[in-house]
């Protein structure tokens, strides 16, 4: 079975109808597919360059958000923007790791807010030094221009990141 073809703009009648719209368009497919590609490469990398870091991408984003402070299940599916019982499932494994724990909600003793613990921040903080060596190293192979190109796309970058994240999408 063979894949649907790319679609671009202009294959679709309904989309864009100005040039300007249909480029628009065409530059945020183009950017969606490099950053989907960029992630994917680090995934891979990493676990190859670091065997040890098996710890999933969702896994990931919990201990970063609760990295800033102990949230209860609720919240950490509302920051996150999935199910409460994802999240649960997601503590359980936590849990079990010993990445984080359950401490008693100080506002309301019925309640258990998750925290991380010392091997979570640890866990965290090697994650973070695999992910910055291992991009750093890719950094070292380009062209100093790419290079060049590569950073000083950052501050807007990082400007779109928290334009989506205002309009309701997680940031990444």
């Amino acid at each position: 079975m063979s894949a649907a073809p790319h679609r671009t703009p202009t294959d679709d009648p309904d989309s864009a109808g100005t040039p300007g719209e249909a480029l628009a368009i065409e530059r945020a497919q183009r950017l969606t597919d490099v950053v989907t590609r960029l992630r994917r490469a680090l995934r891979s990398s990493i676990r190859t360059d670091y065997p040890w870091e098996s710890l999933p991408m969702a896994q990931v984003e919990l201990l970063q958000t609760l990295a800033v402070a102990p949230l209860r299940v609720g919240e950490l599916a509302a920051r996150q923007r999935l199910a409460p019982n994802t999240v649960s499932g997601l503590v359980g494994k936590l849990l079990e790791a010993g990445f984080v724990d359950r401490q008693a909600d100080p506002g309301d003793r019925r309640t258990a807010r998750i925290a991380l613990t010392a091997a979570g921040h640890q866990q965290l903080a090697d994650w973070q030094h695999a992910h910055e060596r291992r991009i750093a190293a890719a950094l070292a192979t380009l062209s100093p221009a790419d290079h060049d190109a590569v950073m000083a796309a950052l501050p807007g970058l990082e400007q779109l990141a928290k334009a989506l994240a205002g309009n309701g999408t997680r940031e990444p």
